[in-house]
């Protein structure tokens, strides 16, 4: 084990790893123990009581954050004719068809989420061994598959992120930066266990939230118990 710096044996110090906090108490640690000189992303990680083997217990969907991440997603919109003049008034970053699939497949990666048309995913197919492996892929259920191209970009720029469970059953997401205020990481976190309560499978048994955490990139992960979260709702 590598020796810790004072600074985060201090800030480990804060932290209790055998309590769950009340999600108000956590997040107002999550931005104590943040000491790094940039803004730090705070992720929740959650553990789900679900078997990812099987197919009817996946867990996968996207919400819009209340508050949005703190970053501004480059979304690129594989359409044409238009489709893709609506891509583009709607604030698009890169819209194209065979063109940007041509591009993509010689390595070009400058975007964050893919938005297909239906009719365009015959030729968006042949990039699933390049955007498959990196989760850009577009898919009907979280709604980057369509043909509502204006409501996907708006809601992509207001700060929607997709959420998948892997292979272990746990789900990774950004609520947001370290210097969003208590509220808005408190309204972005519930507004994403919601999401992933709503989601749940019918299939699955048992405790469904196992173990929640948040944390910030650099910050330890603090403990969440988010049945409060769940029952307030």
């Amino acid at each position: 084990m590598a020796k810790l710096s004072k600074r985060m044996a201090e800030v480990l110090k804060q932290v209790d790893r055998s309590k769950v906090y009340d999600p108000e108490e956590a997040v107002k640690l999550v931005k104590q123990t943040a000491t790094a000189k940039f803004d730090e992303t705070v992720e929740l990680a959650a553990r789900l009581g679900v078997d990812p083997k099987k197919q009817d217990q996946q867990v996968r969907g996207a919400v819009v954050l209340p508050h949005g991440t703190g970053k501004t997603a480059r979304v690129l919109v594989f359409a044409k004719g238009d489709k893709a003049k609506e891509a583009e008034a709607a604030g698009a970053d890169f819209v194209g068809d065979e063109d940007l699939i041509q591009k993509v497949m010689q390595g070009w990666m400058e975007f964050d989420v893919v938005v297909a048309t239906p009719d365009m995913m015959g030729a968006v197919g042949r990039l699933g061994r390049i955007l498959g492996p990196k989760g850009l892929m577009p898919n009907p259920k979280t709604g980057t598959v369509t043909f509502d191209v204006t409501r996907a970009v708006q809601e992509i720029k207001a700060g929607k992120i997709e959420y998948r469970v892997d292979k272990q059953g746990n789900v990774h997401a950004p609520i947001g930066k370290v210097s969003f205020s208590e509220e808005q990481l408190l309204d972005n976190l519930t507004a994403l266990v919601d999401a992933l309560q709503k989601a749940k499978p019918a299939s699955a048994k048992g405790q469904y939230f196992r173990n929640v955490t948040v944390s910030s990139t650099m910050g330890p992960g603090v403990r969440v118990n988010v049945q409060k979260l769940v029952a307030a709702h």
